[in-house]
């Protein structure tokens, strides 16, 4: 770890027309969280005892909630403010730790390193999400350079990517330790654009069992295959009828709900009629659409090939099992949290996402929540994940914003 850069000061607008990383403050701490594999099957416990032993190297405490196994673990850490309160108020920088796969994917530099390629940086979770992480670690000694009025709360998750799973336990102990935030700011890639709203998400399973017989004597089976087809067509049929009739909202970048199918996995030879087939889909929704409703519409449709199914196999179903469950959120923009984040991003007007995030859940935490980080959803999860300088040098001008509010208020 670097020496503890105290020389920032919270008047300094940060960098601008930033040509090399090596400029941003943040720039070592960015290569150092890169660095970690923290893929969502991977442990994440490297990462967190860096952050826990960076943040201790100022004095600031570090706590820690683990999964199960021990293999992965939150970490939540407080800067109080200058009259001791460590609890009450203040604002929470949230952000996951995970990052997605990189198998198969066609990288040009090393996912685990971050790397400058022209006015961009990079690597994996650049964009999703260590550089909002990295930013707000590297500027710690910005705010403590004057005490802080409120308290700063760091909160650092594991496993978001498949389900927000360990922001659900740090949530949960926060109310036993007293800790009441007046607001908390998830550092997803948004173009450093306010975000105020997401939709909801729920995903299923569906498990196809049919009867196997030889492919000359189709009439003697129960083929999984073309019954799970047929459902995932109906799902095709409500993605467009949801596209081209359903209610919208223009705030958001998707502006209906959507349906998606992302896996199928059926069959074992040509000649076989299958038995088995499961796919996995999911609902994005608008806050007006109700995803139980459209999800029994399936059910029902996939419950008319029963009978047939049956007259050939006793034994023959469709079943179907829930995967997750994400809510959507909407902040009341004109709040006191959407207002400090139009002074911090500099700018007016907020804008409504189809992805999901970790908000929704501080949210129906009964903290107020916005989300705004550097980089865009677009360049999340593909080879060559990447961040401009420009999206970074803006998130350090936020981050010192902040830390000159939070001196004042």
């Amino acid at each position: 770890m670097n020496a503890p850069d105290r020389t920032l000061h919270a008047h300094d607008p940060g960098p601008a027309g930033v040509q090399d990383a090596g400029q941003l403050a943040a720039w070592e701490t960015i290569r150092t969280l890169v660095g970690f594999d923290t893929t969502s099957r991977e442990s994440n416990l490297a990462l967190i005892h860096w952050v826990r032993d960076h943040l201790a190297g100022f004095g600031i405490a570090s706590t820690l909630t683990f999964d199960d196994g021990r293999r992965k673990a939150n970490l939540f850490a407080t800067l109080p403010a200058r009259d001791g309160n460590a609890t009450v108020g203040g604002i929470v920088l949230s952000g996951h730790t995970d990052v997605v796969p990189v198998d198969g994917q066609p990288w040009n530099t090393d996912p685990f390193v971050a790397t400058q390629v022209g006015d961009r940086v990079h690597g994996r979770g650049v964009t999703d999400m260590k550089s909002f992480s990295a930013t707000g670690l590297a500027l710690v000694p910005l705010f403590l350079e004057r005490p802080l009025e409120r308290p700063l709360h760091f909160a650092l998750s594991y496993d978001e990517e498949v389900g927000c799973i360990g922001v659900r336990r740090l949530i949960a102990e926060l109310p036993s330790r007293g800790i009441a935030p007046a607001g908390c700011i998830v550092g997803e890639p948004t173009g450093m654009r306010l975000v105020v709203a997401h939709k909801g998400k729920k995903s299923w399973r569906c498990r196809v069992r049919g009867h196997e017989a030889h492919s000359s004597l189709t009439p003697r089976g129960v083929n999984a295959v073309e019954i799970a087809c047929q459902i995932v067509a109906h799902l095709a049929a409500m993605a467009r009828r949801l596209r081209d009739a359903g209610r919208r909202d223009e705030a958001y970048d998707v502006p209906y709900t959507t349906v998606h199918v992302g896996t199928i996995r059926g069959g074992t030879a040509l000649n076989i009629v299958p038995r088995d087939c499961e796919f996995t889909f999911e609902i994005r929704h608008l806050p007006f659409d109700d995803p139980d409703a459209l999800f029994a519409e399936v059910v029902a449709h996939a419950k008319t090939f029963v009978p047939a199914m049956r007259e050939v196999a006793p034994d023959a179903h469709v079943a179907f099992d829930a995967l997750s469950t994400l809510p959507g959120f909407d902040t009341l923009d004109g709040s006191a949290v959407t207002s400090l984040g139009h002074e911090l991003c500099g700018a007016e007007g907020a804008a409504k996402v189809s992805f999901g995030t970790e908000a929704s859940l501080f949210h129906g935490a009964s903290i107020p929540t916005v989300i705004c980080g550097p980089g865009h959803i677009a360049q999340a999860h593909q080879p060559d994940e990447w961040v401009s300088l420009e999206q970074l040098a803006r998130c350090e001008t936020f981050m010192r914003r902040l830390a000159a509010r939070l001196q004042t208020a």
